[in-house]
């Protein structure tokens, strides 16, 4: 029985190590709020297990807390996710990065090009003007 105990507890922390690298690298806030739901669940089943190998009754109202805890985090992120704006929480490649950059750039020397240019307005009244 112990071995059981053993394995089932190295599964757990596996899957919440997986979830964890998973929260961490994204990209979207979608991934990371599965990832953090599976971690909230690895510990209610290293709980479990505990209580199970036990035989401990008095962790069951502990469960129920962790799930409900677990449930109400879940739906408020997806709540705020459903108004997350496009290209939010995505981490953009370095070769994105570099074209925003250049059209940025190309952005400013277009606006001080236009600064330069000569006014094709010299003054005076407009023509057919009643003066």
């Amino acid at each position: 029985m112990t071995w059981v105990v053993w394995s089932a507890g190295v599964l757990i922390a596996l899957g919440a190590l997986f979830a964890v690298i998973r929260a961490e690298k994204g990209p979207s806030m979608l991934d990371r709020t599965v990832a953090l739901d599976i971690c909230v669940t690895a510990v209610i089943a290293a709980v479990a297990l505990y209580a199970a190998s036990d035989r401990r009754t008095d962790v069951v109202p502990v469960l129920v807390v962790l799930s409900l805890v677990g449930f109400v985090g879940s739906v408020t992120i997806a709540r705020f996710a459903s108004v997350e704006p496009e290209g939010q929480g995505r981490v953009r490649t370095r070769e994105e990065i570099a074209a925003e950059e250049a059209a940025r750039r190309q952005a400013e020397l277009d606006e001080m090009r236009e600064g330069l240019e000569p006014d094709e307005h010299h003054g005076g009244g407009a023509e057919g003007e009643v003066r």
